[in-house]
């Protein structure tokens, strides 16, 4: 039992958070270029229509940009942009869920903290 399952999460939202991590990371940096949908939909074993919705996503947000003829590239700022929207996102949606996960289990921060158990 988990209150925290991905599969709960439609597929073009979780190669989304894939791709955020990926940027995140400084995997693309700015002026990079992204991988084909055809490539990145071979390398997660996903279908191009959604890999394609999950970039049209990153281009909605202004993360990236459409070069047409030549592909999808990193914009200036984006990282920085990206890491308030998923901070936000991780306070208002994901922190909830897990503070009560961590709630039903009855662990406290000395729990959580003690890597020797890990």
């Amino acid at each position: 039992m988990t209150v925290l399952r991905s599969d709960d999460i439609p597929v073009y939202l979780r190669l989304r958070a894939i791709l955020a991590e990926a940027i995140l990371r400084g995997d693309y940096r700015a002026g990079d270029q992204l991988p084909s949908v055809r490539a990145f939909a071979a390398a997660h074993g996903a279908n191009p229509l959604t890999v394609a919705k999950a970039y049209q996503s990153f281009q909605d947000d202004g993360h990236v940009e459409v070069r047409r003829g030549v592909g999808m590239f990193v914009l200036p700022g984006a990282v920085e942009r990206l890491r308030v929207a998923e901070r936000e996102e991780f306070m208002t949606d994901v922190w909830p869920r897990v503070r009560a996960h961590i709630d039903l289990l009855g662990l406290d921060a000395a729990d959580l903290l003690d890597t020797e158990r890990a």
